[in-house]
């Protein structure tokens, strides 16, 4: 599940996912979303191998430029790790969740049943403008947060491990749905989920 990092080079890879015929969701859609994605990892290793050239050359007087692309690192490393946790989700093929699994369990404790807990994913999704839904672990007290976060790299709940992460910006689902059915999107993503997977980053977490 982690990104592929190249030994020798040091340089992030763009990976492949397994991803079967998506329901409600185009091949069309995919690819651009998935070629998006690849921007991501490429601008990420530009970034680093930039400051790396700077450094190198004159630290002191490349100061300024070294900063200013440290600032933007996080929103291509972000970008690129958020796409990883989205495309994951639906690898492989469908898997409904398991209602005696430990995820399950959890969501429903905190939200009062499962299918509350997905009502709750589209009232967060359903919030204006672009961005993310992520639902968050947060291990402190063994619960979960579901979150609207805006900017991928700076809206982030600190310190809290991500468990899912639905794509709402108009890239993820234009080709598809507009704006104004963007809750059809939001179920079509969730109804091609493999829960399996967010319930193995659940309990990789608890060990």
């Amino acid at each position: 599940m982690h990104l592929l990092i190249n030994a020798l080079s040091m340089k992030y890879t763009v990976r492949t996912f397994d991803l079967p015929e998506l329901q409600g969701l185009s091949k069309k859609q995919i690819d651009i979303h998935l070629a998006l994605y690849a921007g991501y990892v490429t601008h990420t290793n530009l970034i680093l191998e930039t400051i790396e050239k700077l450094r190198e050359s004159d630290a002191t007087g490349n100061s300024y430029l070294i900063r200013e692309l440290r600032r933007r690192l996080s929103f291509e490393f972000n970008g690129m790790r958020m796409h990883e946790y989205y495309f994951e989700q639906v690898e492989h093929h469908t898997v409904p969740a398991e209602v005696d699994g430990s995820f399950v369990k959890l969501v429903s404790e905190r939200y009062g049943s499962w299918q509350k807990f997905i009502d709750h994913l589209h009232e967060v999704a359903g919030t204006r403008g672009v961005g993310w839904v992520v639902v968050y672990l947060d291990t402190a007290v063994n619960t979960v947060v579901a979150a609207w976060v805006n900017d991928h790299e700076v809206g982030q709940l600190g310190g809290l491990p991500i468990l899912l992460a639905i794509d709402l910006w108009e890239h993820a689902y234009m080709v598809d749905y507009t704006p104004a059915d963007k809750k059809d999107y939001v179920s079509a993503y969730l109804n091609n989920l493999n829960w399996n997977i967010v319930e193995h980053r659940y309990l990789s977490r608890l060990s």
